[in-house]
């Protein structure tokens, strides 16, 4: 049979831990990091409960030879603004017949596309992919990705990061629905992909 522990060391190990938690709880812990102001987050979290159309919607302003971007909204759902989350982006788009998700990749985010309506091919880095209404693409950080549509409607798709931060690039290059939608120049194009280099990478 093991022997008992002595009062004395009994003793000594509780107060042992409750030195550790009072350091614990005094310790100064490091301020969060600063966000911009187009990421400000709500305090408290809201919460959401949002139909398919509801949200923040966004036209894309169009960028030479950019057939996707023009009259096609994009929805951002949840992120810092909208619900207040400080750990989710949420969006919601269309992809037009024909056209395409531009090759990319997400230096620091991973991502999850879920596919709610139509069809299309996915390349997740060197592997190519049919899919159609319901599929979900898990896209680690740094992986390339492109998505097309080849069906005869729209593909539907929402897309989440574990970065609300993630909204600032869809924000930058879009206008609130019903504002004026100016083009972008190559000049704008180039200066938004330099801004955004540490969310997005595009792939020539």
């Amino acid at each position: 049979m093991p022997r008992a522990l002595p009062i004395s060391w009994l003793v000594f190990v509780a107060a042992l831990a409750a030195a550790s938690i009072s350091l614990a709880a005094c310790s100064p812990r490091p301020a969060p990091a600063a966000l911009a102001a187009s990421d400000t987050v709500a305090t408290p979290a809201t919460g959401l409960v949002l139909s398919e159309s509801e949200g923040e919607r966004r036209m894309r302003r169009p960028r030479p030879g950019g057939q996707r971007d023009t009259g096609v909204p994009i929805i951002i759902k949840v992120d810092g603004m909208n619900g207040g989350s400080s750990q989710l982006f949420m969006g919601y788009e269309d992809i037009p017949v024909g056209e395409a998700i531009q090759p990319h990749y997400h230096p620091h985010a991973d991502e999850i596309v879920f596919v709610h309506r139509g069809r299309g091919v996915a390349m997740l880095g060197d592997r190519r992919a049919d899919v159609a209404a319901g599929a979900t693409i898990y896209i680690p950080h740094g992986t390339r990705v492109t998505l097309r549509n080849t069906g005869t409607e729209p593909i539907t798709i929402a897309f989440v990061f574990a970065d609300p931060a993630m909204s600032s690039y869809f924000r930058d290059g879009t206008v609130p629905e019903g504002e004026p939608v100016l083009p972008m120049t190559a000049a704008d194009v180039a200066a938004r992909r330099e801004r955004h280099r540490q969310h997005i990478v595009i792939v020539p």
